[in-house]
């Protein structure tokens, strides 16, 4: 049965703005460290497509395990994919998602970048942006952050880090218990800062 816009929960909602955000050229693409490499086609095809003019590698964890490959490892898959060296920031002092947002944000406020997208695995691009947005809103800056997830991922494959969709159910339980410490925004803030977005294009 097809839900009508009524009987869509918010949730529902915010999910379909995250996966339908519209590109717009930026002045950075910010790579989040996680799954593999599984993120870098889509930093290296957004990038090679004009979208920004770097790529930024958000993370600073080495654990093959739980899917934080090092950054010369990333670094060398974006070269392989067209990418100059010069072309590629690192930002390495994050051990998790809020500190990439505490440490990219403040990179965003020093440099006055006003607009950012933002590329992680589809499983993990809803807890990610609800940090980003929970963090800009504490620094008291207004940037647009534009939401790429890599969705060509396989849902059921096996990794050393578990099933993307068994990581999916861990993300949203993840999201109510951090929203609960006050670390991420609401959806319903997404969504107004969603139609921000749009209203100003």
């Amino acid at each position: 049965m097809i839900k009508t816009s009524q009987e869509l929960s918010v949730r529902e909602k915010f999910i379909i703005l995250v996966d339908n955000d519209y590109l717009k050229k930026s002045e950075i693409i910010v790579l989040l460290q996680g799954d593999g490499i599984n993120r870098v086609e889509k930093a290296a095809k957004l990038f090679l497509a004009g979208f920004a003019p770097k790529v930024m590698v958000s993370g600073g964890v080495n654990n093959v395990k739980s899917g934080a490959f090092q950054n010369k490892i990333i670094i060398n898959s974006l070269i392989s994919y067209g990418l100059r060296r010069q072309d590629i920031l690192i930002e390495e002092r994050s051990r998790n998602t809020r500190e990439q947002a505490e440490n990219v944000l403040e990179l965003a406020r020093v440099f006055n970048w006003k607009k950012m997208i933002l590329v992680a695995s589809h499983y993990h691009q809803y807890r990610a942006y609800l940090t980003f947005l929970k963090r800009m809103k504490e620094l008291n800056i207004l940037i647009e952050i534009i939401n790429a997830p890599v969705k060509n991922l396989k849902w059921f494959e096996e990794n050393k880090w578990g099933k993307r969709f068994d990581i999916l159910a861990e993300e949203f339980d993840k999201i109510e218990r951090y929203r609960k410490l006050g670390h991420i925004a609401t959806y319903e803030e997404a969504i107004e800062y969603q139609k921000w977005k749009e209203l100003r294009t």
